[in-house]
């Protein structure tokens, strides 16, 4: 399918782009003709990739560098794209943190690092979008990257699991606030997505073999950069307020593995 005309030149900022889904979904949204902030926080480690995706993308990717806990770091990138291309019609809340651990086995700064950037740095940065360009432009879609355990939980990954479950919750209370200025929010609750660390995880437990996933395989990063890009896109224009679970038919009752999302 050709998608190089989905987003037909929307600014859009994807947070934590340094890797992985967050790399796939920049990536995916400059060859459908965007215009991407790709965030990431350590300055100059965007330059070579970007460089290499603007060579035959459609759209471009600029790589802008902030961290998602500093608040005036998060308002000057802002105050950047604003002044820079005076819109902003597409954010994905990508950049997230993940420890493991059974209740109890967790240490508290671990639990404040998730939420501090898995959901306070979203809910901030989402905040400063909307009030600054989105409402006043009256249309903009927000994708939040949750994950399947924020929906069905997870043995020994309560703290995560918490934090994601903040993002579903946040996502359909945001759908509802802002639908009134044309502003779409939906989340993408990824199961578990070859990152290549997980790989190694896999191999401990499973022995190579697949896990209990109903499509016998794990997901891609590019199968949840399509799914963002779905909700970015035009092609949803009358859907807000979901979650869309992309898992391959992971069986959440009988894994013997912890879902892990690796960023």
């Amino acid at each position: 399918m050709d998608k190089g005309w989905l987003l037909g030149g929307k600014v859009c900022l994807v947070t934590g782009t340094s890797r992985g889904i967050g790399q796939e979904i920049a990536e995916r949204f400059a060859k459908a003709g965007g215009f991407v902030y790709a965030g990431a926080r350590r300055e100059g480690s965007l330059e070579d990739w970007a460089a290499s995706v603007n060579a035959s993308a459609a759209g471009k990717v600029s790589p802008i560098y902030f961290d998602m806990t500093d608040t005036a770091a998060v308002k000057q990138a802002i105050v950047q794209i604003k002044k820079e291309q005076g819109m902003l019609e597409v954010l994905v809340n990508n950049a997230g943190v993940v420890h493991n651990g059974a209740l109890g086995m967790v240490p508290m700064e671990k639990v404040r690092e998730m939420f501090e950037v898995n959901v306070f740095g979203l809910l901030e940065l989402s905040q400063l979008v909307v009030t600054r360009l989105m409402m006043k432009q009256k249309r903009g879609s927000i994708v939040n990257i949750a994950s399947i355990v924020g929906v069905e939980g997870s043995r020994g990954q309560v703290a995560y699991s918490a934090s994601k479950g903040a993002v579903v919750a946040l996502t359909k209370s945001m759908a509802q606030e802002l639908a009134p200025y044309q502003i779409r929010v939906n989340a993408v609750a990824p199961g578990m997505v070859d990152t290549g660390r997980l790989q190694v995880e896999i191999r401990e437990e499973y022995r190579d073999n697949v896990p209990p996933i109903g499509m016998g395989r794990l997901g891609s990063t590019g199968d949840i950069a399509d799914a963002c890009l779905y909700f970015a896109s035009d092609m949803a224009s009358y859907t807000t307020g979901q979650v869309m679970v992309v898992g391959g038919g992971y069986d959440t009752q009988s894994r013997a593995l912890y879902n892990i999302r690796y960023q």
